[in-house]
């Protein structure tokens, strides 16, 4: 790994794609709030990670990996967070009048992310989606569990999922 500059940190995180889910440390921004990072301006066209652990879902059984380093294309990116116990402030206002939690499930690969979106009082999940034209939408108080790999259990206050990658599903 690279020495930081006096401006920089390390985050670690954890990237989900149709067929990896990876956990490791960026380099950000001191001021950054990694947790949407990839809403801004800066974000590279692949994701660095440094000390990624990788497992991969291609075959029948997962198998893990471990790299120095690895380069996950960005535009590939199904969900991304921070590794709890690490989170940012929310990224919205709690008293915002006219929004409402809605609950809904994300399929991002073999994961099930059960949380919740944000959307208008006065619309429905169907004409959110549709009228949607963000590449990175938040969903809030996620458990994400895979039933591939029956121990993973993880709850985040926090995650970003590419609505153009996964699908979502209501009970």
């Amino acid at each position: 790994m690279r020495e930081l500059a006096d401006d920089e940190k390390i985050a670690t995180v954890m990237v989900y794609t149709n067929n990896i889910l990876a956990r490791g440390e960026v380099v950000a921004k001191e001021n950054a709030r990694v947790s949407i990072w990839l809403r801004t301006q800066g974000v590279p066209n692949y994701i660095h990670l440094f000390k990624p652990q990788v497992i991969s879902f291609f075959g029948a059984v997962p198998k893990t990996f471990s790299f120095s380093e690895m380069f996950i294309p960005t535009t590939q990116l199904a969900a991304f967070h921070l590794v709890p116990p690490a989170q940012d402030p929310l990224d919205y206002e709690a008293g915002e009048a006219n929004r409402m939690m809605q609950v809904l499930d994300v399929l991002v690969g073999s994961f099930v992310l059960k949380g919740n979106i944000r959307i208008s009082r006065q619309t429905d999940v169907a004409t959110s989606l549709d009228v949607m034209r963000a590449s990175w939408m938040s969903i809030y108080d996620a458990e994400i569990v895979n039933p591939h790999l029956p121990q993973f259990n993880m709850h985040v206050p926090m995650l970003l999922v590419n609505p153009s990658l996964v699908s979502f599903g209501m009970a």
